[in-house]
C-alpha cells in the first residue's frame, strides 16, 4: 500500500470521492496537491483532457484519488475503493472478476466462463498509466502501491479515450522517478475478519538517483495476503423430481412416463472433502520498476515494467440456500468441486515527452499481457434444462435398451467449468499540443491499438459412464486447443476476437473572453476491424451406443462443432453483409465533444458539455441457433450472427466552486445520458436455447444529479461527502423478431419481453449513493494523532435488466437487491519517519449484497467483507 506521509506537519489529508477532497502533501509532485495555506483546500492537478490542470477548471465530473488520500482509507484493490466512488458501481464477482458500472449504465451480462467469448466490449475503460486494460466481464484490478493518484472520469470520453470509455474512464496514474532525490517508504500490516482468517501485507518503495539530473530509477514491490471469510459448509447434492432434465426427460409423455415424479437411479454426491472455513483467500504479488532518462531540457524518455500475479481461491458470493435447498448460514456457499482464480499481467510501457518548437510532443506505447485461469464448481447445472441428458442414460433410448435399463440411469451430478484465457493490448499513441497559456489552444494525435482475446471455456458436466465420444475441434478450428477434449468435456468454445483500430483525434479551445467564457470542440475518427474465428461444440449428437452403431461409432466427435471462420452469413443479417465468408467486420465514424465553460468569478465555473460514446459490435458463437422445439418461439426465431455498437450521448450542466477563502468547495452536475441501441446478452435455455448471445435492445435514458462536498471546518477538522441520484428507464421497447418478420407477441404467450418493458430501470443502478467522512488531526504528547469516521449509503438496485429468465424456484433472475449503509473508522498516530495507524472496516458488520447472479445455476449474492480490524506500520525515509 501507498506509504503514508509524514503527519508531523499536521496537514490534514482526507479526500472524500473526488479530488477537492484532497489535501496538501508536505512535497508535492508536479501533479500533486499545491498549497496557498494551511487551512485552504489543497488544488489537485490532473491530466484527464491530455493537460496539467486544475481539477477545479476541468468541465467534466472528475474524482481523484490521491496517494494520501488512498492511504487514509486504507484501500489498496477496485472492491476496496469503489465504495467510496458515489457513481459507479460493478457486477462483482471476485478480484478482478467484474465489469465497471458508471451512472448505472448497465444491462445483463454474461458470467465469467463465457465473457471471453461472447461478453460485450466493457463500456468503461481501465487505463495503467498511458495504456488501454480493459477486458469483458474482468476488470484489470490493479493493486494500488506507491500511486500518484487514480483519476475517475465520468461520461462518455471517447473523444480522447476512445471505444471503451464509452460510459467513462479509470485511470491508474504511477509515482514516477525523481531525479537527484533519494528515498524510499516501507509499510506492514496485520487484520483479522470476523468469522474469517487472518490477513498480512507488506510493501515497499525506493527511488534512487543513479546519473545527477539524467538518470533516475523507481522500484515498488506488494504481496498482500487477504485472509477467507466464506464457508463451505458440509452438504449433499440429490437428484429431485422437480429438476427440470428430470421433467422434460424423465417424466414427460413422450418417454412414457407423465407426471409421475420418477426419479431414475443416480448416486448423491456429498462435499465432505472439500468443506471448511474461510475458503476464499486472496493474494496480491507484484512487482514494477520505471527508469526516467533526461536528454536535455527539452526531451525525457521514461520506461515502465510491472509485474502482477492474484490468485483467489474459492468464490467471493454467499448462497442463501444451498444445492439441496436447506437454509445456509451468513456467508456459507455449497460447493463440491475446488474453485480457484489464477490471473496474472505484464505490462511493458514506454513514454517520450519532449518539443518540437512551440508544441509539446507527446509518444506513448505499450504492450500488455494478461493470463487467466479459472476453475470453478457448476454441480449445480445438474438442476438446469438440459443437465439430464449429458448425465444420464436416457428411458427409451436405444442406450438404455442395450444395456437393460429401460427407465434410464443417471450417474454424478457434480461439474465444473474451466477457463483459459490470454488477452494482449498493443497501443501506440502520438499528441502535440499547443502551449497551455495561450487563447487558442489545440490538442491532436493519432492512436492505434491491436486488442486480442483468446478464451478457451470448458463446461465439464457430462458424465463418461453416459456414453459419449470425445469432443475435437474439426481440423483447423482449434485455435487454441486442438487436441481431443476429456471425457468430462460436455462444451467448449475455443475462440480467438479481437479489434483492430485505428484514430486521429483533435480537440480545441477558444477563450471567447480571456480567462472567463471558452469553447471547446472536440472530434475523433475512428475505424474498428472486429473479428472472431475459432469453434464453438457441444456433445449433442455424440453419444455412444445411441447415434452410432458400433461399425461406425468415430473416435472422436466433430459433428456438433460450429466453425465460426467459416460461418455463412445468413439472410436478413444485413449489418454484416459486407462479410464474404467468416467474422469480421468494420466499424468506423465520428464522435464528437462541445463544451461551454463560464468563469463566473475566480472561485466559481458553469460548464455545459454535450458528448457522444460509443463500443464496438460483435459477433455471437452461432447464427441461425433456433429455439428449443418445446419453446413458444421454437418455429419462429434464430439467434442472429453479430451484434452492432451502441452509442451514448450525454448532455451535462455542472458547476465547480469555492467559498469561504477556499475552506469550502461545493461542486455538482446535473446530466441525461441517452443510451441507444444497447447491447443485450440473452440466455434463456426453455425459450430461445441453451447458448448465450447478444444483440441489440431499447434504448435507456438516466437522468441525474451528482455533488461533492468539502468543508475545511477548522484547521484540523475536515468534512467531506458525496452523493447521486439517478432515475434510469427503458424509454423505447423493441422485441424478438420471427423469421417472417413479425414481432414476437410476448403477452401472448404468457412471457415477459427479454428486452423489458417502457419504463423498466438499468440493472445496478441505485437511484441514490452516498458517502460521508470527517477527519480530526491533533497533537498529543508530541505525537501528530488523528481519527476519521466514514459512512457510505447504497439504495436497492436490480441484478440485470432480464425480466425473461426465471431460477428454478420461479423468481425473476433480476433479483432486487436491497440498500445498505455501513461505516468506517480509523485512528493513527505519526512521530518524525515512523507511523502506526488502526483501520476498521464495516463497523457494524452489516451484511451488504453488493451484486446477486445466477450464472451458477443457483443464487449468490456478492456480500460486504465482515468487520475487519487492521493495524499498519510505516517507515519513510
Amino acid at each position: 500500500m501507498k506509504p503514508n506521509q509524514k503527519l508531523s506537519s499536521a496537514i490534514v489529508a482526507i479526500l472524500g470521492v473526488h479530488a477537492a477532497t484532497a489535501y496538501a502533501q508536505q512535497q508535492a509532485g508536479p501533479s500533486g496537491p499545491v498549497v496557498s495555506s494551511d487551512v485552504e483546500i489543497a488544488d489537485i492537478v490532473v491530466t484527464a483532457q491530455r493537460r496539467s490542470e486544475s481539477i477545479q477548471d476541468v468541465p467534466i465530473t472528475i474524482q481523484a484519488l490521491t496517494s494520501e488520500t488512498l492511504t487514509q482509507l486504507n484501500v489498496a484493490t477496485f472492491d476496496d475503493y469503489v465504495k467510496f466512488l458515489p457513481n459507479v458501481t460493478s457486477s462483482n464477482q471476485g478480484p478482478g472478476q467484474s465489469l465497471i458500472y458508471m451512472r448505472g449504465l448497465a444491462t445483463t451480462e454474461d458470467g465469467e466462463q463465457s465473457s471471453g467469448a461472447t461478453g460485450s466490449f466493457p463500456n468503461v475503460a481501465v487505463y495503467l498509466d498511458e495504456q488501454s486494460a480493459q477486458l469483458p466481464g474482468r476488470n484489470l484490478d490493479v493493486y494500488a502501491v506507491d500511486m500518484e493518484r487514480i483519476e475517475v472520469l465520468e461520461g462518455p470520453q471517447g473523444t480522447l479515450y476512445g471505444a471503451g470509455a464509452q460510459a467513462g474512464a479509470i485511470r491508474y496514474i504511477t509515482n514516477k522517478p525523481k531525479m537527484n532525490v533519494t528515498e524510499g517508504v516501507a509499510n506492514a500490516g496485520f487484520g483479522t475478519t470476523a468469522g474469517g482468517d487472518a490477513s498480512s501485507s507488506v510493501s515497499a518503495a525506493i527511488n534512487v538517483p543513479l546519473i545527477p539530473d539524467k538518470l533516475a530509477v523507481r522500484g515498488v514491490f506488494y504481496n498482500d495476503s487477504r485472509g477467507g471469510y466464506i464457508n463451505n459448509v458440509p452438504s449433499a447434492f440429490t437428484r429431485k423430481s422437480t429438476d427440470v432434465g428430470i421433467v422434460d426427460y424423465f417424466n414427460s409423455v413422450s418417454y412414457g412416463n407423465p407426471g409421475t415424479g420418477v426419479v431414475p437411479p443416480s448416486p448423491v454426491i456429498r462435499n465432505d472433502g472439500i468443506a471448511g472455513k474461510g475458503i476464499n483467500p486472496v493474494t496480491y504479488k507484484g512487482l514494477r520498476v520505471s527508469a526516467l532518462v533526461n536528454f536535455n531540457d527539452d526531451w525525457n524518455a521514461l520506461v515502465t515494467q510491472s509485474y502482477q500475479a492474484m490468485e483467489a481461491d474459492g468464490v467471493f458470493a454467499a448462497m442463501p440456500y444451498g444445492s439441496d435447498g436447506q437454509k445456509l448460514p451468513d456467508y456459507s456457499v455449497t460447493l463440491f468441486n475446488p474453485s480457484w482464480d489464477k490471473d496474472r499481467f505484464t505490462n511493458t510501457a514506454w513514454t517520450v515527452n519532449g518539443k518540437i518548437g512551440a508544441l509539446k510532443a507527446v509518444y506513448t506505447g505499450g504492450y500488455l499481457v494478461r493470463n487467466v485461469e479459472q476453475v470453478a464448481d457448476y454441480t449445480n447445472y445438474a438442476r438446469g434444462v438440459y443437465a439430464d441428458y449429458y448425465q444420464c442414460i436416457l428411458p427409451g433410448s436405444l442406450q438404455a435398451t442395450r444395456l437393460g435399463v429401460p427407465n434410464g440411469e443417471c450417474f454424478s451430478p457434480s461439474a465444473t467449468f474451466h477457463v483459459i484465457e490470454k488477452n494482449t493490448h498493443q497501443s501506440h499513441e502520438f499528441r502535440l499540443s499547443t502551449p497551455d497559456d495561450q487563447r487558442i489552444r489545440a490538442i491532436g494525435g493519432l492512436f492505434w491499438e491491436d486488442f486480442k482475446i483468446q478464451d478457451q471455456s470448458d463446461w465439464l458436466y457430462r458424465d463418461p459412464a453416459a456414453g459419449f465420444v470425445p469432443l475435437q475441434a474439426p481440423a483447423g478450428a482449434g485455435v487454441n486447443n486442438p487436441n481431443v477434449r476429456v471425457p468430462t468435456d460436455a462444451f467448449y468454445d475455443d475462440v480467438q476476437r479481437g479489434y483492430k483500430q485505428f484514430a486521429a483525434f483533435t480537440s480545441w479551445d477558444f477563450e471567447l473572453i480571456p480567462k472567463t467564457l471558452t469553447v471547446t470542440a472536440g472530434t475523433r475518427y475512428y475505424r474498428m476491424s472486429t473479428y472472431e474465428i475459432g469453434a464453438k461444440a457441444g456433445s449433442y449428437g455424440c453419444r455412444a451406443g445411441g447415434y452410432y452403431s458400433p461399425a461406425t461409432e468415430p473416435a472422436v466427435c466433430t459433428s456438433s462443432a460450429t466453425v465460426l471462420d467459416t460461418l455463412p452469413v445468413p439472410a436478413g443479417n444485413s449489418e454484416f453483409s459486407d462479410s464474404s465468408a467468416g467474422l469480421n467486420k468494420v466499424y468506423k465514424g465520428f464522435r464528437s465533444r462541445v463544451n461551454l465553460t463560464w468563469k463566473v468569478t475566480s472561485d466559481a465555473m458553469l460548464y455545459y458539455t454535450w458528448s457522444q460514446g460509443f463500443r464496438p459490435g460483435g459477433f455471437n458463437r452461432a447464427s441461425g441457433f433456433v429455439a428449443p422445439s418445446k419453446s413458444p418461439v421454437a418455429c419462429c426465431y434464430e439467434t442472429p450472427i453479430g451484434f452492432k455498437p451502441d452509442t451514448l450521448i450525454n448532455n451535462e450542466l455542472g458547476w465547480k466552486t469555492e467559498w469561504l477563502q477556499h475552506r469550502l468547495q461545493f461542486n455538482g452536475s446535473i446530466y441525461q445520458e441517452d443510451w441507444k441501441n444497447v447491447q443485450i446478452g440473452l440466455f434463456d435455455p426453455g425459450v430461445l436455447g441453451n447458448l448465450t448471445f447478444t444483440t441489440n435492445g431499447p434504448d435507456y435514458r438516466v437522468k441525474g444529479l451528482e455533488t461533492e462536498i468539502v468543508a475545511r471546518i477548522t484547521r484540523a477538522f475536515t468534512v467531506t461527502g458525496g452523493a447521486s441520484w439517478n432515475r434510469s428507464e427503458l424509454i423505447k421497447a423493441i422485441t424478438l423478431y420471427q423469421k417472417d418478420g413479425t414481432a414476437v407477441d410476448w403477452v401472448s404467450l404468457g412471457l415477459r419481453n427479454p428486452f423489458g418493458q417502457l419504463g423498466d430501470p438499468l440493472a445496478n443502478a441505485p437511484p441514490f449513493q452516498a458517502n460521508l467522512r470527517a477527519r480530526y488531526d491533533f497533537e498529543i504528547n508530541n505525537y501528530n494523532a488523528f481519527w476519521q469516521l466514514a459512512g457510505t449509503r447504497r439504495s436497492h438496485s436490480y441484478a440485470t435488466t432480464d425480466r425473461l429468465v426465471k431460477d428454478l424456484n420461479g423468481n425473476s433472475i433480476a433479483y432486487d437487491q436491497p440498500g445498505f449503509s455501513s461505516l468506517d473508522a480509523s485512528f493513527g498516530v505519526a512521530k518524525d519517519a515512523w507511523s502506526a495507524q488502526v483501520y476498521i472496516e464495516n463497523v457494524t458488520n452489516v451484511q451488504g449484497d453488493l451484486f446477486s447472479t445466477y450464472n451458477q445455476w443457483i443464487k449468490m449474492n456478492t456480500l460486504t467483507r465482515p468487520r475487519t480490524i487492521s493495524l499498519r506500520a510505516g517507515y519513510k525515509f
